[in-house]
């Protein structure tokens, strides 16, 4: 599989997994409903690891922009990081689409026009960009740092495990399981404020499909909160680059 189309897969499938089960807890009338913050995050960590299986072997699977400017700044990437990125907002976009339309009749039940625009993107539960910006920077440097620094790990290392050969989900580098419990961690400990975005394409692509799907009686899509889950995560993914290169030498 050609690296950018399984980036968008990769991204699609995170989205429809993450944004699913925000709609399922939220939406009105859902078998769901209500369910609260542990199933969204315990959702949003298996979403990270279905992606990351589907696209890990063709990609890396970054399936997120501040993944792929964080290991290309730390020069662990050298490959089209602009394809990348372009991949990875199509398939949130593709993702999110597809999640509107499997809750559609959700979407129509449900009157909270704020509850419909949580199914897309992110926004602070108290509002102040700044500190919003703040949190979503300190949440992706935790988890590009987390990334960055298991490139050091293997078993040469490790105590008895001098001659064991890594299995396919990886221990001497961050595997997929491991990825997926950064995530749910992340959304436990740091995702309160802002609904822990960590991801650009995660927030702007299914925001634009916000603005542009017939959603019955929506909202506008906030489009004066919409840089700080793009510009926060860039800002953690390049200090987390910067600070895994002082660290490394």
């Amino acid at each position: 599989m050609n690296a950018l189309v399984a980036e968008f897969l990769g991204t699609m499938i995170l989205i429809i997994l993450g944004n699913g089960v925000v709609a399922n807890v939220v939406l009105a009338k859902t078998k769901g409903n209500g369910s609260g913050w542990i199933v969204i995050t315990a959702g949003w960590g298996i979403a990270v690891f279905v992606g990351a299986l589907c696209s890990t072997k063709a990609s890396g699977a970054h399936l997120n922009p501040a993944v792929t400017l964080g290991l290309t700044a730390a020069g662990k990437f050298e490959g089209n990081a602009v394809g990348y990125i372009i991949a990875q907002m199509l398939g949130a976009m593709a993702g999110a689409a597809l999640v509107y339309g499997f809750y559609r009749a959700h979407f129509i039940a449900t009157d909270n026009a704020d509850d419909k625009l949580a199914c897309f993107c992110t926004a602070p539960n108290i509002p102040g960009a700044m500190q919003a910006m703040f949190c979503e920077a300190l949440g992706t440097f935790v988890l590009v740092f987390a990334i960055l620094m298991s490139e050091s790990a293997s078993f040469e290392n490790m105590p008895g495990l001098e001659d064991a050969k890594p299995p396919i989900l990886g221990l001497g580098s961050l595997g997929l399981v491991p990825v997926a419990l950064l995530v749910f961690g992340i959304g436990l400990s740091l995702g309160g404020t802002t609904g822990y975005a960590i991801n650009p394409a995660r927030d702007l692509g299914p925001r634009i499909m916000h603005f542009l799907l017939p959603i019955p009686s929506k909202r506008d899509s906030d489009w004066e909160y919409a840089w700080v889950p793009v510009v926060g995560p860039i800002v953690g993914a390049v200090i987390a680059a910067a600070v895994f290169l002082i660290t490394s030498r």
